[in-house]
């Protein structure tokens, strides 16, 4: 039944989100061959205002990925679908859990779109190698390949964004135990659940800090961190983040579980 409900999640989310998709790979597709022409006032502005459009659409992307799946979870748990999806046969765990693997999933897909847009823009072998010549020296620093070292911040990034629609999930969930006021609330304890684990990251780097120097560094210093601390913030960056993902969903599972209540 799972798979059922995260079909019908997945197309209502994905179906407005093609548009945005297909025009940023146009844009993408105009950019890199409006550039490619030489000496021209003309195709340089248009090559400029493809690539400004392009930037925009990948930044629209991330936003309405966000925000479908949002709505999708206010309209179909809370609001006028809710009467009908409270009707299946399917538990609110499970329809819970449907709309964070179809969030999951959208944001791999839209975060694959975005990296498919940048290289077909940008990916000439001058950018190339302007990137390769940036990111060697932290990976040589690191005693990591550049490929290894892109991976990981491009996990951390998708991490990151997952965490920011967990917290917004759970801030809907706890905005709508009211019975006023829902979205503002729910807004705002969206706020507050992202802020809270951004202060609790500071506050258990702090911690790590004071059994071990290196890392207090990066409170009293302003010298670069040296590899272990690095290796230490960028593997401990994913280890928190999924964390924080698996707890915000355990926490969301368990308050939907308790009962919805539907306009």
């Amino acid at each position: 039944m799972l798979g059922k409900v995260m079909k019908y999640d997945f197309k209502w989310v994905c179906k407005p989100l093609l548009v945005f998709y297909i025009l940023g790979l146009i844009f993408s597709v105009a950019t890199r061959l409006m550039g490619n022409i030489q000496n021209s006032i003309v195709f340089t502005v248009i090559t400029q205002i493809c690539s400004g459009a392009a930037i925009s659409m990948m930044a629209s992307i991330v936003i309405n990925s966000l925000m479908r799946c949002w709505v999708r979870f206010i309209r179909n748990i809370y609001k006028d679908e809710s009467y009908l999806t409270h009707t299946l046969p399917v538990k609110n765990g499970t329809i819970f859990l449907s709309k964070v693997l179809t969030g999951i999933i959208l944001m791999l897909l839209s975060f694959t779109i975005i990296f498919a847009c940048i290289v077909i823009a940008y990916g000439t072998k001058a950018n190339f190698e302007f990137v390769k010549q940036a990111i060697t020296p932290v990976a040589t620093l690191l005693e990591m390949k550049a490929s290894a070292v892109v991976a990981v911040i491009a996990i951390i990034l998708i991490l990151e964004f997952i965490f920011i629609l967990m917290c917004g999930y759970l801030g809907i969930i706890l905005g709508h135990k009211s019975n006023n006021k829902r979205i503002i609330k729910s807004v705002i304890y969206g706020i507050v659940l992202f802020i809270a684990m951004s202060i609790t990251t500071v506050l258990l780097l702090y911690i790590a800090g004071l059994f071990n120097k290196n890392i207090m560094n990066l409170f009293n210093t302003v010298e670069a961190p040296n590899k272990e601390t690095m290796k230490f913030l960028m593997f401990g960056g994913i280890v928190l983040y999924t964390l924080y993902n698996v707890l915000y969903g355990l926490i969301g599972n368990r308050q939907i579980k308790k009962g919805v209540n539907v306009e």
